[in-house]
């Protein structure tokens, strides 16, 4: 029987080759690709190291010394003394490097130390003070109280002020503040007298009113001061600067007396033209400042009634001295 001749193959590589090749280089560029987009996360790896350390149990092994023989013959895990007691080193082959929970307990121990230190040492300073004060002087410590007792007093009497005169004083035409033991209320002259005139505008007079009500409930002396800018004045009315700050003063007071409630004797008048400016008068804004009646509620001289009332510290008579 004949066999059949195998056909001859075609020089060269087969057809399919040529797509195989093309299919494994575009997959070979796609992984590098791949490989070349991908990003590490060094945080979250070296968490993932330290589970996989720590559920594969691998630790740190320390070197234990020797353990001291006893002096029994059974016992050999207890100390050489008289009094046999047991061993305080335990043979320990491997420890975790977790060392977290003995800082945190290091730190809350450390933490609350700090905290009676500095208990005890606000309890030294209260005693050293309940000391200093049951040293001082009585007057000296009653003069104490009662200046507390009229700052706070007059600090109240500002805010309340504060209160009455809102309006105004979103407006920029009143200003109230404390210094010391007075309380003042400064009237700009924009609201409340016009350029080079001593008479009260008709619309400020509601002010005043509300002013005067206000000092009719408080205590203390009362000066009306007026002040001007440092350009002299000179026509048929006001020699100066001086009889014009005067004159705003005296105004202002006589509206004020309309209030019956109000001693005359608490009042009075002074006229300080540019003795005692606020800014500058160099500028036409620093002058307008500077143009103001003000009204001192002063409870200086209620601390010096209040010394004077507190009795003199009995002296103790010395029988050697004649």
């Amino acid at each position: 029987m004949d066999e059949e001749e195998c056909p001859k193959c075609e020089p060269g590589a087969p057809g399919w080759l040529a797509t195989f090749a093309d299919l494994m280089s575009l997959l070979m560029c796609f992984f590098v690709l791949l490989l070349s987009f991908a990003t590490l996360d060094q945080i979250r790896f070296k968490k993932m190291a330290e589970t996989l350390k720590d559920a594969f149990g691998v630790q740190r092994e320390i070197p234990v010394p020797e353990i001291v023989k006893g002096v029994s013959v059974i016992k050999q895990e207890f100390s050489p003394s008289t009094v046999p007691e047991p061993s305080q080193i335990d043979e320990i082959r491997q420890i975790t490097q977790e060392e977290l929970p003995e800082l945190k307990v290091e730190e809350k121990f450390s933490k609350e130390e700090s905290k009676e230190d500095a208990k005890d040492t606000q309890t030294e300073e209260k005693t050293q003070d309940k000391t200093q004060d049951q040293t001082q002087d009585p007057l000296e410590t009653q003069l104490e109280q009662a200046r507390a007792r009229i700052l706070a007093e007059v600090e109240a009497d500002a805010e309340y002020i504060r209160e009455l005169l809102q309006n105004e004083i979103e407006q920029d035409a009143v200003v109230v503040e404390t210094k010391d033991a007075n309380v003042i209320i400064r009237i700009k002259e924009k609201a409340s007298f016009l350029s080079g005139r001593a008479e009260l505008n008709q619309g400020f007079l509601d002010v005043i009113d509300r002013i005067s009500a206000a000092l009719a409930a408080m205590s203390g002396r009362i000066v009306v001061a007026g002040h001007t800018d440092s350009i002299p004045i000179s026509n048929a009315r006001f020699r100066s600067n001086w009889e014009l700050s005067a004159s705003r003063a005296v105004s202002v007071v006589e509206e004020i007396m309309r209030n019956g409630d109000i001693e005359p004797e608490r009042l009075a008048v002074e006229g300080r033209a540019d003795t005692v400016p606020l800014a500058p008068n160099d500028n036409p804004i620093d002058r307008a400042e500077n143009r103001r009646v003000e009204i001192v509620i002063s409870r200086g001289e209620d601390i010096l009634e209040g010394v004077k009332a507190i009795p003199d510290a009995p002296q103790t008579e010395n029988p050697a001295i004649e």
